[in-house]
């Protein structure tokens, strides 16, 4: 008896080990015409109807893209090749009825022609798999691991991803096999396909891939010897590394576009010039941030980001902790790689908070809403977002400054934020495995500080107030001067476009939204001379405040006149003068 117990479980658990098989099979029989051929062939599963479905957004980048309309000819097919009944029952799903058939088989095409970090791309040249955008999942089973086997052109000759691959020698019909671990990995691994050159290195005892598409102006070697301080100076931050071996996927192209993070990879879009002269700290810049998002959003991050929504937005207030912290550190850390100077670390610095103070947006809306609104606000923008946004990047940069130099004083300069950071990747992810809540963040940082965070929050985080930059930075070596003065001005922004001058911008409050400028008005002449930019301009600057200024405008072919009567306007701006301070300066913090 106890024979047969033993051999049924046995049965059982075989039974349950190689249940419900997914296998992708990847294709690109004529990269010309931009359409990569995909089948899923699902193995045993039990649904007496299957609904597949494709994502609507790209995790890392905060808009509903719809995948689904590039997705044609969706069918599905028995074991026998006895098409099954199918329907597409919403935007993004489609409802197979499986009947008894033990194999089940789904093909469809995607069209994939719009090269950047987020969406898919084929042509005679190369491919790219963005996976959210190519691979469908089976609802309610996308925990399931599975394989993806990839067929390249006959032209191409070399595959980068992040994926192991399980194949150890390429098939007949020059396939590759991979697997992952569930569908959240898949997605979460970019596919390069074509001829890039590729070379690899270690940093931190780590095997570190590079693919590189498409002809750059950069050295291999260089590129060695720089990305791997790049790296070790974001490992050092945490003091371990969570991967064994990471793939940087670089399009070396004419319009950059940045980056996204992945789990164990990224894909960089950067101009095919920028490896020589002063664009060349940008990279570096760009891979800081990238490899940083390694550890901050990938794993530390927010409940909302992990496991993903595919059907929906994912809303969350902490944007300007996963991209302001990290656009913090990717300064600091090309400071502490020594391919910045203190002074050039702390004017960029500066950079950022005078573009978030002089912004009027900034007055309007809390960088805690600009994270939420990321979905709605911050990937549409219009004519009036400068009047109504600012960005959970720049303004959120700031903040880790502000809150790096209150751990600091906390503790006399034996911690900062680099501190913070560890425990709380230890804390949820590491012990845990999970993100947190906005609270828990919240409560954590509060605790850590060891101050009450709520004034912090209302003002800075939920609210719009300028902070007291001197008294923040003073203490540790940063002298901020308010160096912002009133100008004559109209609020309005022009730009020449075949021989006309437009308007594209209106500030709120301005001279020129009182006197009834609109966006898209064509400005044709000025106190009684026909203007183009610098003409309408000299007009402007050489205005004082109550000056009135008539002008002729076109709007939808119809003139008008109108006076504006020139205001004053003061941007705030803020200087800073390097001196002495009580601890050691927050930007002197070496490896």
């Amino acid at each position: 008896m106890f024979k047969y117990l033993i051999s049924a479980l046995l049965s059982l658990f075989f039974t349950l080990s190689f249940a419900q098989e997914i296998k992708y099979h990847l294709k690109m029989p004529k990269p010309q015409n931009h359409y990569y051929e995909v089948e899923m062939e699902l193995t045993d599963f039990k649904d007496a109807v299957l609904n597949v479905k494709m994502p609507i957004w790209a995790p890392g980048s905060y808009l509903a893209r719809e995948f689904a309309k590039n997705v044609n000819q969706v069918h599905a097919f028995n074991a026998n090749g006895k098409e099954l009944p199918i329907k597409k029952i919403n935007k993004n799903t489609w409802s197979i009825v499986r009947g008894k058939s033990k194999k089940v088989y789904v093909r469809y095409e995607v069209y994939a022609f719009e090269l950047s970090v987020r969406t898919s791309f084929l042509d005679l040249t190369h491919g790219f798999v963005s996976g959210s955008g190519v691979f469908m999942y089976v609802e309610n089973h996308k925990e399931k691991n599975g394989l993806v086997e990839v067929y390249p052109h006959k032209e191409f000759n070399v595959i980068t991803t992040a994926m192991k691959e399980e194949n150890e020698a390429i098939t007949k019909d020059g396939s590759t096999i991979y697997s992952f671990e569930n569908y959240d990995h898949l997605v979460d691994c970019p596919i390069e396909i074509g001829n890039q050159e590729v070379f690899s290195f270690q940093a931190d005892g780590l095997k570190h891939n590079v693919a590189m598409y498409n002809y750059g102006n950069y050295s291999i070697e260089q590129l060695k010897v720089d990305m791997t301080k790049v790296i070790e100076g974001a490992t050092s931050v945490f003091k371990q590394n969570p991967n064994q071996e990471y793939t940087f996927i670089i399009h070396n192209v004419v319009n950059a576009q940045g980056g996204l993070e992945h789990r164990n990879s990224t894909v960089l879009s950067v101009n095919r010039w920028t490896y020589n002269g002063s664009k060349y700290k940008d990279f570096l810049k760009l891979v800081a941030h990238e490899y940083f998002h390694l550890w901050n959003v990938k794993r530390i991050r927010p409940v909302e980001l992990g496991p993903f929504n595919y059907d929906s937005e994912n809303y969350t207030s902490m944007l300007w902790v996963m991209e302001g912290f990290t656009s913090y550190y990717e300064k600091l850390i090309l400071l502490r790689a020594g391919f910045y100077t203190d002074k050039e670390f702390v004017g960029k610095m500066f950079s950022s908070l005078n573009y978030v103070e002089g912004s009027v947006g900034t007055r309007v809306q809390p960088v805690s809403h600009a994270s939420f609104d990321a979905w709605i606000k911050a990937y549409r923008p219009n004519e009036n977002s400068k009047n109504t946004t600012m960005s959970y990047y720049s303004r959120g940069s700031v903040i880790a400054m502000m809150l790096d130099a209150k751990i600091i004083k906390k503790y006399k300069g034996k911690k900062s934020l680099d501190d913070f950071m560890q425990k709380i990747y230890a804390d949820y992810y590491v012990k845990k495995g999970r993100g947190f809540s906005e609270s828990e963040f919240k409560k954590e940082l509060a605790s850590f500080i060891g101050e009450n965070m709520d004034s912090f929050y209302s003002k800075y985080i939920n609210g719009t107030e300028i902070p007291d930059y001197n008294e923040q930075f003073t203490p540790l070596g940063l002298k901020v001067n308010y160096v912002g003065k009133a100008i004559p001005s109209v609020g309005i922004t022009m730009s020449n476009s075949g021989g006309r001058l437009i308007v594209k911008g209106i500030r709120s409050n301005s001279a020129a939204e009182d006197a009834g400028i609109s966006v898209n008005d064509e400005i044709i002449g000025c106190n009684g001379f026909r203007v183009e930019k610098n003409a309408f301009d000299a007009f402007i600057n050489g205005s004082v405040t109550g000056d009135v200024l008539s002008v002729l405008y076109s709007r939808d072919n119809q003139l008008y006149s109108t006076d504006i009567e020139v205001k004053n306007y003061e941007s705030p701006r803020f200087d800073f003068t390097i001196i002495d301070g009580e601890y050691t300066p927050f930007w002197l913090r070496k490896l």
